[in-house]
Formats: structure tokens, sequence, C-alpha cells
């Protein structure tokens, strides 16, 4: 009799998906950094977003873990701002965009980053998503970044960081997004992802207790 053989199976990996929005001023190249970073391409020649743009790409982060990413490209355009809300949910994490050849461009940034903090809260409720930061066109020779002044606005703000980064040139363009969707990893993997209760502080009673601090995920 031949000799039986037993066949070893792999446990399947494990599938998560996480949606991240890319926000920003009108002209930073948000939808560059897109492009470069899902397929490699750059052009001179993008129309302006309009409502939201989306593109997905599968990552193999290890031999136990897939990643499928969305990408929400929003439009910088205030016109939009009261349209946004929707393509917010359910999002894991967010990068705020701003051309350092274009100071005010960082200035909105604050603006950016409370609109998020606004959407993120649902019936008094509000859930913690990492927020990164890039300065990108930093590969132009006007463009100035004060690296102490971002990194204290950062820490300032609770960005889980920032990156100069340049679609045209793909300077630090896949180092930021593989340090963001490490992130989102081990707050989903901690118990820390907007779904977990853990994530939430109670707005209200925030409000009702102004000495009590607030409580921060991991």
């Amino acid at each position: 009799m031949a000799p039986s053989s037993t066949v070893s199976t792999l446990p399947e990996p494990r599938q998560f998906q996480f949606k991240i929005l890319v926000t920003g001023d009108v002209g930073v190249g948000k939808t560059s950094i897109v492009k470069r970073y899902m397929d490699g391409g750059f052009s001179t020649d993008y129309r302006l977003t309009i409502g939201v743009d989306f593109s997905l790409k599968n990552i193999e982060w290890n031999e136990s873990t897939n990643v499928n990413l969305q990408l929400w490209d929003i439009a910088g355009h205030e016109r939009f701002g009261n349209m946004t809300a929707v393509y917010y949910r359910h999002a894991s994490a967010a990068i705020i965009v701003f051309d350092p050849t274009r100071p005010h461009t960082f200035k909105s940034v604050s603006r950016w980053y409370e609109d998020l903090i606004s959407k993120f809260s649902e019936d008094g409720i509000r859930w913690e998503i990492p927020v990164l930061l890039l300065a990108n066109k930093c590969d132009l020779p006007y463009a100035k970044i004060d690296f102490e002044e971002v990194h204290e606005f950062c820490e300032e703000h609770g960005f889980v960081g920032w990156f100069p980064t340049s679609a045209k040139e793909n300077i630090n363009i896949d180092s930021a997004m593989m340090y963001l969707v490490e992130k989102i990893l081990k707050n989903k993997l901690d118990g820390c992802s907007p779904e977990s209760k853990q994530s939430r502080i109670n707005l209200a009673e925030e409000v009702e207790e102004d000495t009590v601090k607030k409580k921060k995920c991991c």
C-alpha cells in the first residue's frame, strides 16, 4: 500500500479593511499623493476633485495579515465642506496635507483638524482616529518648513506624526503610508479602533465635569 500523505494547511491570513481620508486645502497635492502611492504615477494635469474620489489597494502586510486600503481623496474647496460628513463615516484614519510653498495652507491645517474631530462624533460620543500630517512639495527650492514648529504643532494637536513628502519626486510617500497603517493596525489589535468602546469619549460628561481630564485611546 502507498503511504498515506498528510497535507499541512496554513491558517488563512487575517483580513482588514481600512478607510483613510485625505484632506487639505485646494492644490496641496492630495490627488498626486494618492496617485503616487496607488500606482506609482505622477502627472501635472490633475483636475480639481469634485466631492470625493476613492482608490483601493491591497497590502500583504505580513504572512498572517492582509490589509485592504480605501483612500478617500476629499475635495479641498470649502464649498464642499457641508457635503463631507457622509464621506467621513467609518474612517479608520486621516491624512491632512499642506503645501510648504504656501504658508496659509499650513494655517488651514487647524481648521481641517477641527473639522475631522467634529465629524467623528455621534449621539454625544466621540472616538479618536490616527491623524497624520504631510508637508507635500518639499522638493521645491522655495518650500520652507520649520521642522520645530511643525513638530510642536503635531504634539499640541495630537497628530500621530508628520512627514515632509513629494509626490513628484516620490519622497516619503510609501514611508508615510506604511507608518500610518502600522498605527491603525496597532489601534485595531489593541482594541482602540473606532468600533471599540474603549476609544470613545463621552462628550456629555465632559461638558458637565469640565475639571475631568479627557480620556485618550492608547
